[in-house]
C-alpha cells in the first residue's frame, strides 16, 4: 500500500526518457508529460526544473544553446545520462505494483465518498458528483483506454486479487 502520490522517481524517469529523443527545456517537458497523462496530471515546473538541474549537476544532462531560441534552457542527455537512463529503465519497472494500488486507491475513495453514508459529501446539481453513474463512466474510460493502448478486447477478469496475485506469481505486497 501506497501513501500517496506517483510511485517514487516517476517524473525523473520521464525526464530522461524524454530528453533521450530530443533536446528538450522545461516547459516543453511539462506539456509532453501532460499529454502522456492524457491531460490528467501536469507536474510542477518546482518538479522538473529542480531535476534538469540535479540532471545538469550529476553530469547525465548538458545545457545546450539554440541560436533560433537563445532566450530557453534546452537540455541534453550526456552519455552519463543514457546510463542512468539504463539503471531508472529497471527501477521503474518494478513500481507497476504503486500504479496498480495508486489507481485503485483513489477509485476506492471516489466510490467510499459516493456510496458510504459516515461521509455527508454534498454533491453539486449539475458537473460531477461522486455516484453510481459517474463510477460507471470512470469505468468505462479505464475499459476504453486498455481496448486502445492494448489492442485488444477487453474481457473481464473473474479472479479475486489473491487468486489473480497467485496466477501471476506476485506477492500482495
Amino acid at each position: 500500500m501506497r501513501k500517496s502520490g506517483p510511485p517514487k522517481g516517476l517524473v525523473s524517469y520521464l525526464v530522461l526518457e524524454l530528453l533521450a529523443e530530443q533536446p528538450r527545456y522545461g516547459y516543453e517537458l511539462l506539456k509532453e508529460i501532460t499529454e502522456l497523462s492524457g491531460g490528467h496530471w501536469e507536474p510542477s515546473y518546482g518538479s522538473v526544473y529542480p531535476i534538469l538541474y540535479k540532471f545538469e549537476e550529476n553530469g547525465w544532462a548538458e545545457r545546450i544553446e539554440r541560436e533560433d531560441e537563445p532566450d530557453r534552457k534546452y537540455f541534453e542527455l550526456t552519455e552519463e545520462g543514457r546510463a542512468e537512463l539504463a539503471e531508472k529503465r529497471e527501477e521503474v519497472g518494478g513500481t507497476a505494483h504503486d500504479f496498480a494500488d495508486i489507481i485503485l486507491g483513489f477509485y476506492h475513495m471516489y466510490a467510499v465518498l459516493g456510496i458510504d453514508d459516515r461521509f455527508d459529501v454534498e454533491n453539486p446539481a449539475e458537473g460531477w458528483r461522486f455516484g453510481e453513474e459517474f463510477s460507471a463512466w470512470i469505468v468505462e474510460q479505464v475499459v476504453r483506454h486498455h481496448e486502445h493502448y492494448f489492442d485488444t478486447t477487453f474481457e473481464r477478469v473473474p479472479d479475486t486479487p489473491e487468486e489473480f496475485n497467485e496466477r501471476m506469481g506476485v506477492s500482495d505486497e
